[in-house]
C-alpha cells in the first residue's frame, strides 16, 4: 500500500519547485501513462486502486514498480477534478538534441508562451504534423506542470521539449538555407508564401507576441489573413489555433511539391 511519505511526495509534485528538486512529475490516466511508458521516460512507479486494469501496463517492456492506494488516497495526489484509477510518477529527462536533426526538419520555437492549456496543445500539434523539436524560453510555462502533461495527451512521448536560450539558438542556426519563420500583422500572407521544409517557426506570448530580442532574427514574417478582409473580426488568434494553422500549412505546401 502507499505510504504517507509517498502521498506529500507526489503531491508536492503539483509545484515546479519540487519536480525540480526531485526529478520527478506526474501523469493521470490510463492512455496517457501507456503512452509514457512506450517512450524513453524512465517510469518510478505507477499507483493504482485495487479497481484499476493494469493489463495495457502488464504489456510493457519495463520494470514497473505498482502501488495501490484507496481511493481517498488517490485523491490527495491526483490533480483532477475526477481522478481516475492511475496515477505514474515519471523521472524528469535531460534535455538534449542533434544539430544535424535540427538543421534538416522544422522546429517550434515559444517565445514565453504561458498557459499550460497552450503548450500542451503546441505539443499535440506538432506531434500530429510531424514536428519533432518544440524549443521554449525559459520564461515559458513549465512543461512538467500537471495541466501541460494533460494536455498533451501522451504527445510528449514522441516530441522532444527544449528550454533554451532562444535568440542564442536562432542566431546558430539562422542562414539563407534555414529561415526563421514569425507570424505578424505586416507579415507575407500565410497562404501565399514559400514555405520550407526546413527552419524554426517561432510563436509569440499570448499578450506579447514574439519578443524584441527575437523580432530582428525573423527573416520570413509570415501574416494569417482573417476572411473576409474587410470585415471585422476577433482581434487576434490563440496562440495554439495559430500554430495549428501555420503548421498546417507548412505540410500543405510540402504536399505540393
Amino acid at each position: 500500500m502507499i505510504s504517507k511519505n509517498q502521498i506529500k511526495l507526489i503531491s508536492s509534485l503539483q509545484k515546479k519547485k519540487f519536480r525540480d528538486q526531485h526529478l520527478l512529475f506526474v501523469a493521470e490516466g490510463y492512455k496517457l501513462i501507456f503512452d509514457l511508458l512506450e517512450s524513453e521516460l524512465e517510469n518510478k512507479y505507477i499507483i493504482h486502486t485495487k479497481h484499476a486494469d493494469k493489463s495495457d501496463f502488464l504489456k510493457s517492456d519495463k520494470n514497473i514498480e505498482f502501488i495501490e492506494c484507496e481511493a481517498s488516497d488517490l485523491k490527495k495526489i491526483s490533480n483532477l477534478k475526477t481522478p481516475s484509477d492511475v496515477v505514474a510518477v515519471f523521472k524528469i529527462p535531460n534535455s538534449n538534441y542533434e544539430e544535424t536533426e535540427i538543421n534538416s526538419s522544422l522546429s517550434i520555437l515559444l517565445d514565453d508562451v504561458q498557459d499550460p492549456g497552450n503548450l500542451g496543445t503546441i505539443i499535440r500539434i506538432a506531434d500530429w504534423f510531424g514536428i519533432n523539436h518544440i524549443f521554449c524560453s525559459k520564461n515559458t510555462v513549465d512543461l512538467y506542470n500537471p495541466k501541460v502533461i494533460q494536455a498533451t495527451m501522451g504527445a510528449l512521448a514522441r516530441v522532444k521539449v527544449i528550454y533554451t536560450d532562444l535568440p542564442k539558438l536562432v542566431s546558430k542556426f539562422v542562414s539563407p538555407q534555414f529561415p526563421v519563420y514569425g507570424t505578424f500583422l505586416e507579415g507575407e500572407t500565410l497562404y501565399k508564401s514559400d514555405l520550407s521544409t526546413q527552419g524554426f517557426i517561432i510563436m509569440g506570448n499570448e499578450g506579447k507576441g514574439i519578443s524584441p530580442e527575437l523580432k530582428p532574427l525573423v527573416n520570413k514574417k509570415l501574416f494569417i489573413p482573417n476572411f473576409p478582409t474587410d470585415q471585422a473580426t476577433s482581434e487576434s488568434l490563440n496562440v495554439s489555433v495559430a500554430c495549428s494553422i501555420v503548421c498546417s500549412e507548412f505540410r500543405r505546401h510540402q504536399f505540393q511539391k
